[in-house]
């Protein structure tokens, strides 16, 4: 009985930490995005397939997890506590986020191939730049997300204080 009595935090608690492990994807993905741009500022015919490919790759890694990983998971616990309001808000931000998945999406195509690399490498720096605009807005739309389908559930450091310890609890 006592296993089917989850607190929120329970529940959920492993929600928090694939965002916190998602967030430090992110924060690596930067860190390539910043380093293949500033390499960029050198010698453009020096950029190697392999250093955008790593950017690359980071990059499509952070957004699978999001649409595959994150997103739903956010979506089942607001649909868990029958938040129908937050169900309502991520279906508008998440439509605000496609947007950029479909650059992220032309942007892997378009260096796809040694060949491509090499044929579109003086694009690499407009690119990156869009990129790093579309993915400034695609964070804040995303943090808007963990705000309203996630830490509105969480319990708060007092609730989890208030909580009766499940040791306590006798079951004979």
């Amino acid at each position: 009985m006592l296993e089917d009595c989850k607190t929120a935090q329970e529940r959920w608690g492993g929600v928090h930490t694939l965002i916190d492990r998602w967030l430090d994807q992110r924060h690596d993905m930067l860190v390539t995005l910043v380093d293949l741009r500033e390499f960029c500022d050198g010698d453009l015919s020096a950029v190697s397939k392999e250093r955008i490919d790593a950017f690359s790759e980071a990059l499509m890694d952070y957004i699978s997890a999001g649409h595959f990983e994150i997103y739903p998971q956010l979506r089942e616990e607001a649909r868990a506590f029958d938040d129908r309001e937050a169900l309502d808000v991520a279906d508008k931000l998440l439509a605000r986020v496609d947007a950029s998945t479909q650059m992220v999406l032309d942007f892997d195509n378009e260096y796809a191939t040694p060949a491509r690399c090499q044929r579109y490498t003086d694009r690499l720096p407009g690119w990156l730049d869009k990129l790093g605009a579309t993915m400034t807005e695609r964070f804040a739309l995303e943090d808007q997300l963990i705000s309203r389908l996630h830490a509105v559930h969480a319990p708060s450091a007092a609730d989890v204080a208030k909580a009766p310890d499940d040791r306590s609890v006798r079951t004979d």
